[in-house]
């Protein structure tokens, strides 16, 4: 029975991931994922968004490459080896109804629960993503298209896990 719950997950999960990606328009999943971190995390470098969104170096510098001519990033001045990066305003426009689209076809789908069902859904969704996160960095790969305005560090399940994890490998 256990295979079976794990077979609608990924059922789940494969309409979340085509409702996502259909929200994306014409940007693929990474070049995406790139303009949602630089609207959230201005500055961030080539090697920064590359390990973010798990692309190779040299692949995030080809999508940096085309999102700057698309006029939607800009770097910035050099500082030593690196250079920050930042939206421009049309490329902060794009993240805004990127995230809109996003939103909307993902509440859609919470739209089958009635709303003492979907608050226990989101319950148990919080438990299923803070007990899969074992890092921050998997915590950033995973929420780079999240709206970090709706999802802040202290109630993001995700989040408070990598938190929580730092913390303890910190000793504190």
């Amino acid at each position: 029975m256990q295979l079976l719950d794990a077979n609608k997950l990924g059922a789940l999960g494969a309409m979340i991931r085509d409702r996502t990606e259909a929200s994306l328009r014409e940007l693929s999943p990474s070049a995406a994922a790139v303009l949602s971190m630089l609207h959230f995390k201005p500055g961030l470098t080539t090697t920064e968004l590359a390990e973010v969104v798990g692309v190779s170096q040299p692949t995030a510098v080809r999508l940096i490459d085309g999102l700057e001519r698309q006029a939607l990033i800009v770097r910035g001045n050099p500082e030593g080896r690196v250079t920050p990066l930042t939206l421009t305003e049309t490329g902060h426009a794009e993240v805004k109804e990127m995230q809109a689209l996003r939103l909307a076809a993902l509440d859609g789908l919470l739209s089958a629960l009635q709303p003492d069902k979907r608050r226990h859904f989101v319950s148990m969704l919080d438990e299923i993503l803070a007990g899969a996160t074992t890092s921050r960095a998997l915590a950033r790969t995973t929420c780079r298209l999240c709206e970090h305005d709706l999802c802040g560090h202290e109630i993001c399940p995700i989040g408070c896990r990598a938190a929580e994890i730092e913390r303890k490998e910190s000793g504190r």
